[in-house]
């Protein structure tokens, strides 16, 4: 028995020392990788140009005909559109070779910076000064789009009437941040 016993014992001892020298085998192990990304101030136009504007024809000397275009703003900052008031190269008066109209801008937002992204609606302005001082735009978080309709209208000067024709325009909107 006193065999028997050193025996098992060596067993016992001999097994327990290799159970102790094995490493250990995990179930599972871990790595962590750190992503980051930096997002630029946006500012991007859904679409090179607005729809032409095409205002109705005027027949009589009080007619004032308006037409509008809308166009959505992408953006995921603060911003201020303003407008080309410059005669050249982009004139945004209405022209025939030498005669002109009467020309008006207006701008209106379907947001208004809360809750949604947006600014405040222009009213009518002569083309010589619409929004010759910006107007503002507030971003807020997770609305990253603004629609920005732009109006147009044409009238005979007072006391006056236009010469007979075709009249064109360009008005240049530029965001800036």
């Amino acid at each position: 028995m006193k065999v028997l016993t050193v025996v098992l014992l060596m067993v016992v001892l001999s097994l327990g020392a290799n159970l102790a020298m094995a490493d250990p085998v995990p179930d599972h192990v871990h790595a962590t990788a750190l992503v980051t990304v930096t997002v630029d101030e946006i500012i991007e136009w859904a679409a090179a140009n607005f729809t032409e504007i095409h205002l109705l024809t005027i027949t009589e000397q009080a007619d004032a005909p308006e037409a509008s275009q809308p166009l959505v703003l992408y953006t995921n900052c603060h911003l201020t559109i303003t407008a080309d008031i410059t005669t050249e190269p982009n004139n945004a008066q209405l022209k025939k070779t030498t005669d002109s109209l009467v020309t008006e801008y207006k701008l209106e937002y379907d947001g208004d910076g809360d809750p949604d992204t947006g600014g405040t609606n222009v009213g009518w302005t002569d083309w010589t000064t619409f929004l010759s001082g910006g107007s503002a735009v507030a971003h807020v978080s997770l609305d990253g789009a603004v629609e920005v309709t732009l109006f147009a209208r044409a009238r005979n000067a007072t006391g006056t009437l236009a010469d007979a024709g075709d009249y064109t325009a360009t008005q240049t909107l530029t965001a800036t941040f």
